[in-house]
Order: C-alpha cells, then structure tokens, then sequence
C-alpha cells in the first residue's frame, strides 16, 4: 500500500503576496504621480504611509508562510519571498525616512548665516493639509542647526562679485535650481571706471563725435528698506529644487554680498512642508557649495 503525503498549503503566505502586491502598486503609483503630476507631497506622504502599512503586514504573514514551509513543509515557501520582495520598496522608504527623523534635527529652514539670514524675495506660500509646522523660524532652530551641522558656513571668495555671480549661475544650472525672482542683479555689472577708455576708440569719427563712456554708481551699501538681512549692493537668487527621485520641493535662496576685495555667498534652503526636512535641505546646502568651490577654485578665501 502508497501511502502519499500532501502537504499542507499555506494561506498566510499567498495572502502575503497579494497584500505585498498591492502594497508595492501604490506606491510606485504615488511616486510617479508626485514626481512627474498633479499629486502632492501631503497626498504622496498619506499613500506611503498606507504602503508602508500593507507592506508590514505582508512581511508578518510571509514570516508565517515561512515558518509553515520549516516546521510542515506547507506550500508558500515561493510566495512568502516574493512577498519579501514587493515590500521592499515601500517599507525601505519609510524606514529610511524613520531613520532620518529621529537622527537629525526637527527643523525645515537651514541657512548658512545663523545670525542674520537672508529674507526671502517672495514668501513660499505653502498649503499644509494635514502637515502642520511652526511657521516661524525660532532662534532654538537655528541652535539646533548649528550643533547638527556645524560646518555649514558661507563661502567667502577673493574674487569681484560679477566674477562670484557668474559662477553661481553656472552651479543653480548643474543643481537643477528653477530661478523664481532675482534682487540686485544690476550689480554684478562691470565697474566702468575700472575700464580705460581711450577717447574716440571703435567711433566713426568722420561721422560721429568722440565720445567717451561715464562710469556708472554703484549703489551705496546701505540696508534695502530696512528689511535685515539684505543690503542694497547684494545680489539675490531665489528659486526652486526638487529632490531628483522622489521630488520634493525646497525653496532656495543664494545671497552674494561684495565686502572689500572679497565676495560672501550665503544660502538658505527651506522644505515645503511639514517640521522636519529629514536632513536634505542641509545635504542640498553642502553640495551646492562644494559644486560652487570646485567652479571657483583659485579664488576661494578662508
């Protein structure tokens, strides 16, 4: 007499695969729409979290198709790890954003002067739903910047400031930075009275009479309106960035000021939304000055 054993088949692990599937679906779904469509971040944020959830419970459930397939060889064993694999993705996201949110500080505004920050040309208007924030920037925020980032600092150039503009320019491009207002950039123009003119020189003078150019004035160095932070003679860039995965809007603001012989460039990088920019705005600073030292190397100062 055969006797046939048939084994025992594993609903917790086809279940898992279904659940994981789905969990996988909706979120690559609300990634795509984020980054390339209408959706947005708070929207994104609530479907990644729904994700992440469908995705725990996958995992729980391959864990007992698995245990099943150990102890009674139950049918699951391929399902339970593809399980594991569609959940990946979500909960690798949102363990990664769990990380960052207790690792580094709870603040959304960074700037490299702690002291006096540039102001904003035009205020980020943000629409919060669900996400809330202080609005205002506190100065416990900008402690608690300066002992997570201690070597965020501006960047002082021995170089003139149409020079130092001209390579900002260049590195807002390479960053992928939409320029959304500028301030002052009249005042990156060459100083004519640096220039020697020679009277009549490329004139017609058969024609035309000599005429020699008049240097134009700067402006005087004194605070534009009264607004801290901003001097008349500053150049200002103020724009947009996204993260280039996910796509998660920051405001940027870069602020040149022209001190002696010497050009002082500060930035300041704000999230969109909710308290917490998970360190990126500080990640984003730092890789911007480092693009910039590179594209000005020879006239960077201390």
């Amino acid at each position: 007499m055969i006797v046939r054993y048939e084994r025992p088949y594993s609903y917790a692990a086809h279940w898992a695969r279904r659940i994981a599937r789905i969990a996988f679906a909706v979120f690559l779904l609300a990634l795509l729409a984020h980054r390339f469509g209408p959706l947005t971040t708070p929207h994104f944020l609530a479907l990644a979290s729904f994700a992440a959830a469908c995705a725990l419970i996958a995992v729980l459930l391959a864990a007992v198709g698995l245990t099943r397939l150990w102890q009674v060889a139950a049918i699951g064993g391929k399902a339970s790890v593809s399980a594991l694999f569609y959940a990946a993705l979500p909960l690798g996201f949102f363990g990664y954003g769990a990380a960052q949110y207790f690792l580094r500080p709870a603040i959304y505004d960074i700037s490299t002067d702690t002291v006096t920050p540039p102001p904003w040309i035009k205020e980020p208007v943000v629409e919060e739903s669900w996400i809330r924030r202080n609005p205002a920037v506190t100065p416990q925020d900008r402690e608690a910047q300066v002992a997570a980032y201690p070597g965020l600092t501006g960047r002082r150039y021995d170089g003139a400031l149409d020079r130092v503009f001209q390579g900002v320019r260049k590195v807002v491009g390479e960053t992928r930075i939409a320029t959304t207002a500028e301030f002052g950039v009249e005042n990156a123009r060459p100083d004519l009275g640096d220039l020697a003119v020679r009277p009549g020189a490329g004139v017609d003078t058969s024609t035309e009479p000599d005429v020699i150019p008049v240097p134009a004035t700067r402006p005087a160095p004194g605070i534009d309106g009264g607004i801290p932070g901003r001097r008349s003679g500053d150049i200002v860039l103020q724009g947009e960035w996204r993260t280039l995965v996910v796509g998660f809007r920051f405001d940027v603001l870069i602020r040149l000021r022209e001190e002696a012989e010497t050009t002082f460039v500060d930035l300041r990088v704000a999230s969109r939304y909710g308290q917490h920019d998970l360190g990126m705005g500080a990640e984003f600073a730092e890789e911007f000055l480092r693009a910039l030292d590179a594209e000005l190397l020879g006239i960077a100062g201390d």
